[in-house]
Formats: structure tokens, sequence, C-alpha cells
């Protein structure tokens, strides 16, 4: 299929998001460094604490290729 016919995604500030949330520490104690997604604009993330472990909750566009290899992986 050419590029003409495929939908772009919707990585707007309008688009519809999702979350994914991830540990904030290797196993070794040392945290990760986090670094914006240069994929959708409506990326951000947040901390929370989810039974007692400390998570990093991203938020990015439901059709942001980043999101869509994390929810897969």
């Amino acid at each position: 299929m050419s590029d003409a016919g495929k939908r772009k995604p919707n990585v707007t500030y309008n688009a519809p998001i999702g979350s994914v949330d991830l540990v904030a520490f290797k196993e070794d104690g040392t945290s990760y460094e986090i670094w914006a997604c240069l994929d959708c604009l409506p990326w951000h993330a947040e901390l929370v604490r989810v039974e007692g472990e400390l998570l990093v909750r991203e938020w990015h566009a439901v059709d942001c290729p980043q999101f869509q290899n994390l929810i897969s992986a």
C-alpha cells in the first residue's frame, strides 16, 4: 500500500490518550532516566504508588508508535 492510502496517526494534543505503568527503578536500585516522547504531543509522565510500589505512568496518544511498542511488549 502506498503512503497516500495510509491513515496518518493522530498524535496531536487533542488525540485520545492511554497510559502504561513502568517500574521506576532498575533491579540494582538505580533510577531510570525519563525522556519526553518525540512522537506525540500529549506525552507526559507522573509518579504513582500502586500497592506500595513506586511506578512511572507514561501517557501517550494511543496512535503513538512508542505507546504501541510499550503495550505490545
